[in-house]
């Protein structure tokens, strides 16, 4: 695919635009007004950032606002946030505000392949480059892709469910595994990764499998139907922390939290509490840092009329199309290092440690209260 990634300039009628930015949050310095008398322009310096909802994970309320936020800043950039709600329609109402207010880059976490490929199609008539940030948008015409190594992040849940206590060294284990919403080929690409470990896990046999849409209700209603299925269940391949939560809550009830072992992604507060109460045999902590950071510095290279080499690709799955990828490392996070989040800053103390049992709790596994 060719990109069009030459400089944009800001050479537009202003009529509208205050309209259409109305609601946006705006970071950084703006740099993009007006030539102020100059001789020519400036060059775009406008990033639109679109994000999925509040609801699946606290990472698109907090995390991820706050890293773009400084680093658009550091890279003296006006970017504007918006999160959907997840809503596709109000995430593409956004999208095309965005355009009409001029940005050059427009960071893309879809909320599903269709919608998200609606807006890159609209971007790209109006010469703007997008970025596949966190999620491919599949069949989407997005010139990078920006993530973690998202089969390795369902590897290693498999892996490190596999090895927890409550499971290790059994000959038999019956398991059951929540995922992500179909919509979300992150989803997907996880399973893929986990299922290619405990599929090969001699002894293990799975006994349900089902989607908990990203959802902790939908989540909590799926297990519960599961465990009344089968009661004998030993092991959760939940896909992150917000649906492992509803499945410990349901553990709780009948006895059985800390006695079945159960899988998280995405190092939450609350999936770093369950980690050290012994609830849950571990996380996958993907720094934010690792995906933010890669993004504004790409999308700067590129309203900066470069055109960087990323160091792999990702196939799209719909299209087999091979999308410049820059993929980071997850980390498992146990008991054993789970004080790293707060230590990197990735989450605070206070957030992991509100009250005086879990500040006790979090002591015990070297978080300090600042």
């Amino acid at each position: 695919m060719k990109a069009n990634l030459h400089v944009l300039r800001t050479a537009l009628a202003l009529t509208g635009v205050a309209a259409a930015m109305a609601g946006l949050t705006a970071c950084g310095n703006n740099n993009a007004s007006s030539s102020g008398g100059s001789s020519a322009p400036p060059a775009n310096t406008k990033v639109g950032i679109l994000l999925p909802d509040t609801a699946t994970s606290p990472r698109w309320v907090s995390a991820d606002p706050t890293e773009l936020r400084k680093q658009c800043a550091d890279n003296k950039l006006t970017c504007y946030i918006d999160n959907a709600n997840g809503s596709a329609t109000t995430q593409q109402s956004q999208a095309q505000a965005l355009i009409n207010a001029g940005v050059g880059v427009l960071l893309v976490v879809n909320l599903d392949s269709g919608s998200g490929k609606a807006i890159e199609s609209l971007a790209q008539q109006h010469n703007v480059v997008t970025i596949d940030y966190d999620r491919l948008t599949a069949g989407g015409s997005a010139a990078y892709y920006v993530s973690y190594d998202n089969v390795k992040v369902g590897e290693d849940q498999g892996t490190a469910l596999t090895q927890a206590s409550e499971v290790k060294g059994k000959p038999a284990v019956n398991y059951v595994e929540i995922d992500g919403a179909p919509t979300d080929n992150n989803a997907a690409q996880f399973a893929q990764g986990y299922n290619s470990v405990l599929s090969k896990q001699p002894g293990w046999t799975k006994l349900a499998d089902q989607t908990g849409n990203w959802d902790a209700a939908t989540a909590q209603t799926v297990f519960t139907t599961m465990l009344g299925q089968h009661p004998n269940i030993n092991a959760v391949m939940v896909a992150n922390d917000t649906m492992a939560q509803s499945v410990i809550n349901v553990l709780r009830a009948q006895g059985l939290a800390g006695k079945v072992a159960v899988s998280g992604q995405d190092a939450t507060a609350g999936g770093l509490d369950n980690v050290m109460a012994g609830t849950q045999a571990f996380t996958i902590y993907k720094p934010v840092a690792g995906e933010a950071d890669v993004a504004i510095k790409l999308a700067a290279q590129i309203l900066a009329g470069q055109k960087p080499t990323a160091p792999t690709t990702v196939k799209d799955p719909t299209t087999g199309r091979e999308v410049p990828a820059y993929l980071a490392d997850p980390t498992v996070i146990t008991k054993a290092n789970v004080a790293l989040p707060v230590t990197d800053g990735y989450v605070t103390a206070a957030a992991v440690c509100p009250t005086p049992a879990l500040v006790q709790l979090c002591e015990a596994n070297g978080i300090k209260m600042p």
